[in-house]
This record gives structure tokens, sequence and C-alpha cells, in this order.
């Protein structure tokens, strides 16, 4: 179309032919669009006052999760009367979930800080890989760790047999391989889609579903991939929790001590909460279809289990118990020995 009115403009105008010359180019590259190299995250808006508050809030929350976390990996290394089966599960634990938190929120904190909400395609693909990856080892490690304390709580005189250091070793390695294979199998698929569309993301991190509406090629593939090992990696994993659970409630109820009764089952329920508001958060934002009504609340669950977990699960599994706060003070002591 344009080529024509170009040929009639040189016979009648140069001035009118060289403008007509520089809308037929632009045209023609628009027609042999390129892939995105950027997507945008949206997040939570970009209002300026809004940015400064949530960077507060989230860098509060981020160096929360860091320091339990880590300190839990530190007691647990130093102090040898923590070298048990639960306490190594609960190191790994500690790991993972420091490596888990820090794909996202410092990405997110960099954003709220400059303003800046784009990110390199790879980088989200990057992202994504290593948040699915963590996400995914946490569902299986999880349920090691309740059937750990099944063990502990229900068949005691067979548990220094059955929980030694090789089945401890297997049992976590299970874990990160099953994980690391799971988001192998999606992310492999997602790096074969093409990104030429629209490129913003509503979310706040890159997650598969947001990346793969994007594309212009047809994510069918990882969309079902992501909804059949999303069932894989949650619902067993949280049956075998809740079925560990409920054995270690009935075998509390014939315990005749109620000071005893009580206090285990205030840490089972403090458990189960974490438990209960890490998988079913999962469940939802990946086995429910992500309709614009939904979207929002996709939104608000993502931040159960990426943000609130890792934060809570420090203060809900170590640092309220009686061992760990005695390491705590063990090694403050000898701190102030050697300082002395």
């Amino acid at each position: 179309m344009y080529s024509g009115q170009l040929c009639q403009s040189v016979q009648l105008d140069p001035q009118k032919a060289q403008d007509d010359f520089e809308i037929y180019q632009q045209t023609a590259t628009e027609g042999n669009q390129t892939n995105n190299t950027k997507f945008i995250l949206l997040g939570f808006g970009n209002c300026l006052e809004l940015r400064i508050l949530l960077f507060i809030v989230f860098l509060v929350i981020y160096m929360l999760a860091l320091m339990g976390n880590l300190l839990i990996v530190v007691l647990v290394t130093v102090d040898r009367l923590l070298h048990t089966p639960m306490y190594f599960f609960l190191l790994t634990l500690a790991c993972l979930e420091t490596g888990y938190i820090s794909t996202i929120l410092p990405r997110m904190l960099m954003s709220f800080l400059t303003g800046d909400r784009s990110i390199f395609v790879g980088g989200c693909i990057t992202q994504w890989f290593f948040f699915g990856f963590f996400a995914a080892t946490e569902c299986y490690l999880l349920a090691t760790m309740s059937y750990d304390r099944y063990l502990a709580i229900c068949k005691p005189l067979h548990y220094t047999s059955l929980m030694n250091g090789k089945f401890c070793l297997q049992l976590t390695s299970t874990s990160w391989i099953s994980g690391l294979l799971t988001n192998t199998i999606v992310t492999s698929l997602t790096v074969q889609l093409t990104f030429c569309g629209p490129n913003e993301i509503d979310h706040f991190f890159c997650d598969i579903y947001p990346i793969s509406n994007l594309s212009c090629s047809n994510p069918y593939i990882v969309k079902l991939a992501t909804l059949i090992l999303g069932l894989i990696g949650t619902v067993p994993p949280f049956v075998l929790t809740l079925t560990s659970y409920i054995c270690i409630i009935l075998t509390i109820l014939r315990i005749q001590s109620k000071k005893v009764r009580q206090k285990t089952f205030s840490t089972c329920s403090s458990h189960l909460i974490v438990v209960t508001l890490f998988y079913g958060s999962i469940f939802l934002v990946y086995t429910v279809p992500a309709t614009l009504t939904l979207k929002e609340v996709h939104k608000t669950f993502s931040l159960f289990y990426t943000v609130l977990t890792p934060t809570l699960n420090p203060l809900i599994y170590s640092l309220r118990n009686r061992e760990v706060k005695e390491a705590l003070y063990r090694c403050i002591r000898k701190f102030s020995n050697r300082v002395s």
C-alpha cells in the first residue's frame, strides 16, 4: 500500500516523499516483529509512596527471614547436641528457604528502590527455574520431616535404627532431586516458547503462568505439564504429611500426662498451620485456573508461600524449641568467653 503512495509522492512533492518513505520503513519494521527481550513486572503498582512503604516492609521481612534461617544453620552446624536427624532436616530446610526467598525479594526490593520493573526474558526464566526448584523441593522435604516426626513419636523404639545417617541423606537427596527434575521439565518446555507480543507480567515475580500467557506460541503443553507436575508435587506430599500428623495426634491422645499432651499438641498445631498454608496456597495458585477474577487472589496467595512461610518457619520449627534456645545460649557463652 505504502509503496504505491511513495511512487506518487516522488512525482508531486520531494518532502512528502521523504515522509512517506519513513512511514513505509516503520510499517515494514512492525510487520517483521521481533521477539521481546524484556518483561515488565507490574508488581504492586508504581506509586512512589507505595513503593517506599513496600520497600521498608519487604526489607524487614527479608532480613528477618535471612537472620532466622542462617541462625538455624549456624547453631545446628556448631552445636554437636543438635546433630540429630530432626535438626539435620531443619538445617536443610533453612538452607532451602534462604535460597528460596533470595530468588524473589532482592529483585523486588531493587524495583521498589529504583522504579525499574523490567527484567530480561532470560533472567525471568532463570528466576522461575530456581524458585520452582526450591518450592518443589520444599514440598517433598516437608513431607520427609513429617515422616521423621511420625517415627520419633509413634515408633520410638525403632527410630534410631530406622532414621540413621544414610537414610537421612537418601531422603534429603530424593527431595532435592525430585524438585530439580520436576522444574527442569517445566523450564525446558518454557524456553521453547516465543515472546513477541505484550511484555507486561501482572505479578511481583516471574511465575510460570504469567510468563506462558505472554507467549506468541501455544503454551498449552507448558500449562498442562505445570498442572500435572504441580498435582504430583503437592497432593502426595501433603497427604503423607497430613497422615503422619493424624497418627501423631492419635498417639499423643494416649499420653497420660496432660502437660506433655498440651505441649506436643501446641507444636503439632503450629507445624500443621505452616504446612497447610504452604501446600494450600501452592495448590490454589498452580491448579486453579487464573481467571480475571482470581488474578489478584493468586497474587495474594503467592505471598504466603514465597514470603510468609520462609519467614515464619524458623520461628515455628526451631526458635520456639527449647533445645535450640539452649544451643543459642551455649553459643553466646562460648563467644563471650573467647572475646573476654
